[in-house]
């Protein structure tokens, strides 16, 4: 379905905006951004500010389609795993139906977590389209190197890892911040990109973007882990 009009699976974090970013540059017709909004935890989406990715799809100059989470009942990782890609293969076999030409694939941004691409492709089989996985078994400090470059802002939005203390919340992920998480690397093995849930982001601009996300905040930490509660939110 070469013809067809590619999506994004969007949650504004930086690796999904990464694949959309990298998705056009390698010419594909990424012309709708697809958020899932997770009710509470979630074993396969990006949970945090899920909210603010219209912000960004008003900023960017796409349409965007938001999914409600589903309920997962499993008893394990698997079959909660499977119950939570429902609602979103649901919503993507209406798209196909829909969109002039169908759908020719979406855009996933996973790096290393073979829970959500196989899960991913599986329903891309089924779907009868593609998945294009820019970012997948990448090295995780060419990629950061790769955000920096390119002149994105990335702010943290939740940390949950050894020599992650309160004070990365809302701090972004520059130069500086990206060596700390390298030496952190080595000393904890925390991931540099965040991938095993050490973190999460929210990219508030970028040269994808036509305006930036201005937010206002509030952090909220346990001992442990903690979050940061979006107050307010608009384009500047």
């Amino acid at each position: 379905m070469e013809d067809g009009q590619w999506v994004s699976l969007f949650s504004g974090g930086k690796d999904s905006v990464a694949a959309f970013v990298m998705a056009r540059e390698a010419g594909l017709a990424v012309d709708r951004l697809v958020t899932v909004h997770p009710e509470g935890d979630s074993y396969l989406y990006h949970v945090p500010a899920t909210r603010l990715a219209e912000l960004a799809a008003t900023s960017i100059g796409v349409e965007l389609t938001a999914v409600p989470g589903g309920t997962s009942t499993g008893h394990d990782s698997s079959e909660r795993g499977d119950e939570e890609l429902e609602p979103l293969e649901e919503t993507l076999e209406a798209l196909d139906e829909e969109v002039a030409g169908g759908l020719a694939g979406v855009t996933v941004g996973a790096i290393e977590s073979e829970f959500q691409a196989t899960r991913i492709a599986d329903m891309c089989r089924r779907l009868g389209i593609d998945m294009y996985a820019p970012l997948w078994r990448r090295d995780p400090v060419e990629l950061g190197e790769w955000f920096l470059d390119r002149g994105f802002t990335i702010k943290i939005v939740a940390v949950a890892a050894a020599g992650l203390d309160e004070s990365w919340l809302g701090r972004t992920l520059d130069r500086e911040a990206f060596a700390e998480l390298q030496a952190l690397n080595e000393q904890y093995g925390v991931h540099v990109l965040g991938e095993g849930g050490e973190f999460e982001t929210l990219v508030t601009e970028g040269p994808h973007m036509n305006q930036p996300i201005e937010i206002e905040y509030t952090t909220h930490w346990d001992g442990t882990r903690g979050h940061v509660e979006i107050e307010s939110a608009r384009l500047g």
